[in-house]
């Protein structure tokens, strides 16, 4: 009876899922992680583009992010983007390629860094709860259509997808804490 609402459902948890985990890849974690760049954009012939569609984007160590142009014009603008982003990462250009040292975390950049974790986690949940409201509203409004157990049973179906949803977003959290927290 609800298997559209249960799938349109699962759809949209799923893509909260997929925007934490998009969101949490560019946290840096100490170590040099291409996608670190992914939200930084550069004007390139008159419009703004993603860095990774104006050169190479690699990790050729730990630490070190090595961005080859596929026009050495594009030099200046890579660096004037990363310079104005939030990485905080000053580019070395050396006329051919632009690499980024990452810097080892401190303690405090550490749990900062974990803070910010957990809230892009929490404002996930929150995603994932107002979907189920909407889903319980919409179960809700078929009581004219379905019996009362229906009803319940729907609802609790819900509830055990939510419940599911919560601990996959809190494995991830975990996942992101450890993997940060580790020196």
């Amino acid at each position: 009876m609800f298997k559209d609402l249960m799938k349109t459902m699962e759809e949209k948890m799923g893509k909260s899922i997929s925007n934490l985990e998009a969101e949490l890849a560019t946290l840096k974690a100490g170590r040099a992680n291409p996608t670190m760049l992914d939200r930084i954009e550069v004007e390139y012939y008159g419009s703004m583009v993603p860095i990774s569609q104006v050169g190479n984007i690699s990790a050729p160590e730990p630490r070190v992010l090595m961005i080859t142009p596929w026009e050495k014009s594009a030099l200046k603008a890579i660096e004037k983007a990363i310079n104005m982003s939030e990485l905080n990462i000053n580019p070395n250009n050396d006329g051919s390629v632009i690499r980024l040292i990452v810097p080892e975390l401190t303690e405090e950049t550490r749990k900062n860094l974990v803070k910010v974790v957990h809230k892009k986690g929490e404002e996930a949940k929150i995603a994932i709860r107002s979907i189920r409201r909407d889903v319980i509203e919409k179960i809700k409004g078929m009581k004219k259509e379905v019996s009362e157990d229906e009803v319940k049973k729907g609802e609790e179906d819900v509830q055990k997808k939510v419940d599911e949803y919560i601990k996959k977003v809190d494995k991830i959290l975990q996942n992101k804490e450890k993997e940060i927290m580790t020196v």
